[in-house]
């Protein structure tokens, strides 16, 4: 899992090493990904494709982020932030743990398009958030997106509502270390299991992604349409088989495969339909399949 060192020192604190369940009783897995010195932003310039940079994006002590939309979202609801469930201040959500309408008070480092920090916003509460098939985290903010683009001139980025497609360019654009990457969806992995956790439907990167500790979180953009298809959550460090930080690809036939190097994301078009009105989360709407306390 793609969390900082320091994220990871905080959560094996408060609930030690190893496997993470809803209780505090058993122990938590820590990310051994320790970050390098921040490298520099890749430049993002290619015709033909929609401009990929780091407006809208979060950093947060731990992770990156991102300000998104649905489709479906109005100007004056709260806006909200996605990143990972291994993310949330209280700890990595266990097995089959689902967090829904928990109160917050976590800010975030706000970027404008050069990845200067404009503004630190504020959640009010955390909207929904969980490891189990997925690994995605939302917070509800305490400002609306009307209020976000009037003071600092920052859209949110917007949520597909289609399936990302194999051989799509795309970038994953780090608010924590102000790095975007850029590669092509390489596949999918039926199932992505990482210690405890499984998540399904998996986006497998080309190579190029090589993301580090810290990029957690990030939104996966498709080159192009400029929506945010994904989250990048995790990657094979070291050629574990299934291990924290070595996660396995498992088939339908439950044949295991271990591609060392290689990172993934989850995907978010599973989202919108999980949106009423106000932007509120609500997991009983028709065509929700995002999982249930």
């Amino acid at each position: 899992m793609k969390r900082t060192l320091v994220g990871a020192l905080l959560a094996s604190a408060l609930i030690g090493l190893g496997a993470t369940p809803a209780a505090a009783t058993a122990p938590a897995p820590a990310s051994a990904t320790t970050p390098v010195a921040a490298p520099a932003a890749v430049p993002v310039a290619a015709s033909g494709v929609a401009a990929v940079d780091f407006a809208g994006t979060v950093a947060l002590n731990n992770c990156s982020g991102s300000v998104v939309r649905l489709p479906q979202s109005q100007p004056d609801d709260r806006a909200l932030v996605l990143s990972n469930g291994h993310c949330l201040e209280s700890g990595m959500p266990g097995p089959g743990v689902v967090v829904v309408d928990r109160p917050s008070t976590r800010s975030f480092g706000l970027l404008n398009s050069a990845g200067t920090r404009v503004a630190t916003l504020r959640a009010a509460k955390i909207a929904y958030a969980t490891m189990t098939d997925t690994d995605v985290s939302l917070y509800e903010l305490t400002t609306t997106y009307r209020q976000i683009e009037d003071r600092y001139r920052i859209k949110a980025l917007e949520l597909d509502t289609a399936r990302p497609a194999q051989g799509a360019s795309i970038k994953v654009v780090s608010g924590y270390w102000k790095r975007i990457y850029s590669c092509s969806v390489d596949g999918f992995a039926y199932r992505l299991k990482e210690g405890d956790w499984t998540w399904t439907d998996s986006v497998r990167y080309t190579a190029a992604c090589n993301t580090i500790g810290g990029t957690s979180g990030s939104p996966v953009i498709d080159t192009a349409t400029g929506k945010v298809v994904a989250v990048n959550n995790t990657g094979n460090e070291s050629g574990g088989r299934c291990t924290v930080n070595n996660p396995c690809e498992v088939d339908p036939n439950g044949t295991v495969t271990v591609r060392q190097g290689i990172n993934y994301a989850q995907q978010t078009y599973t989202i919108a339909p999980c949106v009423g009105t106000g932007n509120k989360i609500d997991l009983s709407r028709p065509g929700c399949a995002l999982p249930k306390p």
